[in-house]
């Protein structure tokens, strides 16, 4: 009598794709979920609320002047480099090799647009985060207020892509930025 082989290759067919399946979903249980939160929401939010921040930016900037300093660049309340990859910033963009590894300064100016009086009573949120993941993340929202502007300072620990993104809130009025860059 001939042996027939081919219900063994079903089987181990069978054993493999289960194993396979099995050690897919133990893989993905253990990498750590990070969730995104651009404008210091969550990704859902600012997706469903992005011509509320888009407008709010515009009405913002009617009101007042609003400067961004990050060791000594300066920037406008700007949420451009939200639509572009990480390889775009840094072939063409003025926001890159804006962060050092170490110590870093950040320094906001707001002054009313009709008076030109500054602003001293502006609840800023800043976040600078790796483009990777939320280990990293630096939260400032303790800004010394030193004249004409507030000062914030923190450290980086390494090279890398690297987010600034926060809200700046003065009465009912909110500004959005957000920059991609990288430290050296």
């Amino acid at each position: 009598m001939k042996r027939n082989y081919w219900p063994f290759l079903f089987i181990g067919i069978f054993t493999f794709t289960l194993g396979m399946i099995i050690w897919t979903i133990y893989s993905s249980t253990q990498v750590p979920v990070n969730q995104d939160e651009s404008f210091l929401n969550s990704y859902q939010k600012v997706d469903e609320n992005f011509n509320e921040i888009a407008l709010a930016n515009e009405k913002f900037l009617n009101n007042y002047d609003f400067v961004l300093k990050v060791n000594e660049q300066e920037f406008g309340l700007t949420y451009s480099d939200i639509f572009y990859s990480q390889r775009v910033i840094e072939s063409r963009s003025p926001h890159k090799d804006i962060l050092n590894v170490g110590d870093n300064q950040v320094q906001i100016i707001i002054k009313n647009k009709n008076t030109q009086a500054v602003v001293n009573d502006a609840q800023i949120a800043l976040r600078v985060t790796r483009a990777t993941n939320n280990k990293s993340d630096i939260n400032l929202e303790a800004f010394e207020q030193n004249q004409d502007l507030y000062q914030g300072s923190f450290k980086l620990d390494m090279k890398g892509n690297w987010n600034i993104t926060g809200v700046v809130s003065v009465g009912e009025n909110k500004g959005y930025f957000f920059l991609k860059t990288n430290a050296i």
